[in-house]
């Protein structure tokens, strides 16, 4: 959080909101390089997102996506990674892969503007809260850190289990009641489609959560609490770039879409032995890729006043382009952030003193203790 906080509010709301080289007119906020014309509007620092709540707020809820992004990518490379390096990936990692991205989908840039037919209603690509910016790519950059890393020391060989299941179920519930704040608090201003994007997003979550467990107790013979927990966070992910786009019916097909994807993502990954400790890339990778793909399917026009978002449902010729630009967006997504991540990473590796993995040693005596002096709990 420290180093996401300090980088967003240096150089990255600029990197991802700005027009290229405008200097905006705020005088006598944060810094100089930090006017950049970010908005059209001319009273930007007053008027905020477009005149709903002042500008600064805006960019610190911008923040908030940007500094949990790549802490999800932690989930990959678990008891694996030099604290020390992990600081200058992050650093690396939210310059050249989250700010593109975002500019990509939300400022403007490529997918935001793929239209591949003028003649029709104008379209781009649909991500209301981030499936795409935050959880396609948090998830397959945390499976290209996991491939490039490697395995942990005895992967496979003796049991790995949740070190705190009630921890877990408390996590997962402050996690579904802050995303409110995600998936609503997008809309930036209190209307019907906050309103909208809450119901569904508290839907598809619970459809997601009741599908996963339903699955897990099909395979295993017993109902899982984590795999509840597991699947009302895949829930989250998939609704979340769909959210301010469909409807409460939509929301229940896409939670269990979820649920059903994303069990069967991990239960894969779980095959080929990649070892991403937190289902990083199964849950926040393919639920967002998910839910990027059904929201091109199912965003409905009769959520905006507007018309906006007609989704392939529809049968129509812009409901195939919009769900033909959602897969094309979450396709150059995964693309640019897996190989961006393995390059960052190489790279590193290859220049770092001693690589950037912790040695043999200090992953057996642990992180904790081997890398930062401290134990979790005095009782260890």
């Amino acid at each position: 959080m420290f180093m996401g906080s300090l980088q967003y509010v240096g150089f990255n709301q600029v990197s991802a909101w700005a027009p290229l080289g405008e200097v905006g007119p705020c005088t006598d906020t944060w810094s100089a390089a930090y006017q950049m014309q970010v908005f059209p509007e001319d009273e930007i620092c007053s008027v905020g997102w477009p005149g709903t709540v002042p500008h600064q707020m805006f960019v610190m809820f911008q923040a908030t996506f940007a500094i949990i992004t790549p802490a999800l990518i932690v989930g990959g490379l678990i008891d694996r990674m030099k604290f020390s390096a992990l600081i200058i990936f992050i650093l690396l990692w939210g310059t050249l892969v989250y700010d593109p991205i975002a500019h990509w989908v939300w400022g403007g840039g490529y997918i935001g503007n793929l239209d591949f037919d003028p003649d029709l209603s104008p379209s781009f690509g649909l991500d209301f809260a981030g499936g795409t910016v935050v959880h396609i790519t948090s998830g397959f950059s945390a499976l290209a850190a996991a491939l490039v890393l490697g395995r942990r020391l005895g992967y496979g060989k003796v049991p790995m289990e949740p070190h705190n299941v009630p921890m877990v179920v408390l996590g997962a519930s402050l996690l579904w009641f802050g995303w409110f704040g995600f998936n609503a608090g997008s809309e930036v201003m209190v209307d019907g489609i906050t309103v909208s994007a809450w119901v569904v997003t508290n839907t598809a979550t619970g459809v997601s959560s009741v599908t996963w467990l339903l699955m897990s107790w099909a395979y295993t013979g017993k109902p899982s609490i984590v795999g509840a927990a597991t699947g009302a966070v895949a829930g989250l992910v998939a609704i979340t770039p769909a959210s301010g786009w469909v409807g409460p019916m939509a929301s229940i097909i896409i939670g269990i879409a979820a649920g059903t994807v994303c069990y069967g993502a991990v239960a894969f990954k779980n095959a080929r032995k990649w070892d991403d400790a937190l289902d990083v890339w199964g849950v926040h990778g393919i639920g967002g890729f998910t839910g990027a793909i059904l929201t091109g399917t199912l965003a409905s026009p009769h959520i905006w006043d507007t018309g906006d978002g007609i989704g392939a449902w529809t049968g129509t010729p812009e409901g195939y382009e919009q769900q033909a630009i959602n897969i094309v967006g979450a396709m150059m997504t995964i693309a640019y952030a897996f190989g961006m991540t393995i390059i960052i990473l190489k790279i590193m590796d290859a220049v770092w003193p001693g690589g950037i993995r912790v040695t043999p040693k200090e992953e057996e005596i642990g992180l904790d203790l081997a890398q930062h002096g401290e134990r979790s709990y005095v009782n260890e």
